[in-house]
């Protein structure tokens, strides 16, 4: 399947079992201008991340909806863009150049311009589009605000991600190192173990 068929199947899942989560996630508000994204980000971005942004528009700024494992809430195109631009005025104040290895998936400690933001847990970590040049271009990275990092990439792509999820919400299987179980109250949480 296809990133706009993977998360249809995602968000109908959702809506069936964990309705709460369902309800806090948004359709775009309008097709992101993909251009003016690119100018911004000064990278060309991946048919798989656009697909991401044209089927989801993230959450209120204030709602959480841990659709990603382990506790992640999907951004859409503005947000991914408002996070992008907080993360280059901190490290871009501290540092005149990243401390990244040119080449995608691999790990660095400060936050890179071309990782862009596509999900974030509430506080400062977020999952990243490693958009770097090499073999794992387009991978997902996690970013961890606290140790000011990233290790290894946790999945190949966006769409490597979401069949990740789907299979784990499907199957009641692990995605990474995290279950999916549903709260009583309707929301979908990811169980470390």
């Amino acid at each position: 399947m296809n990133v706009t068929e993977l998360w249809s199947q995602i968000a109908h899942w959702l809506g069936r079992h964990a309705p709460v989560t369902a309800a806090a996630l948004r359709p775009p508000v309008r097709e992101p201008d993909f251009a003016e994204l690119e100018a911004e980000f000064s990278v060309e971005l991946p048919g798989e991340l656009r697909a991401l942004w044209l089927s989801c528009g993230g959450t209120e700024s204030d709602v959480l909806a841990d659709v990603l494992p382990p506790f992640y809430t999907p951004y859409g195109a503005e947000q991914a863009l408002a996070s992008w631009r907080d993360h280059r005025k901190n490290w871009t104040a501290q540092w005149e150049r990243p401390a990244c290895d040119y080449y995608a998936g691999s790990p660095g400690s400060s936050f890179h311009p071309s990782w862009i933001p596509i999900a974030g847990d509430g506080f400062a970590d977020e999952l990243v589009v490693d958009l770097r040049p090499g073999p794992l271009h387009g991978c997902v990275l996690e970013w961890e605000q606290e140790h000011a990092q990233v290790l290894r990439p946790e999945w190949q792509g966006i769409a490597a991600m979401l069949t990740d999820v789907h299979r784990a919400l499907i199957n009641g299987v692990p995605a990474g190192h995290s279950y999916p179980t549903v709260t009583e109250d309707g929301r979908l949480d990811w169980q470390i173990r």
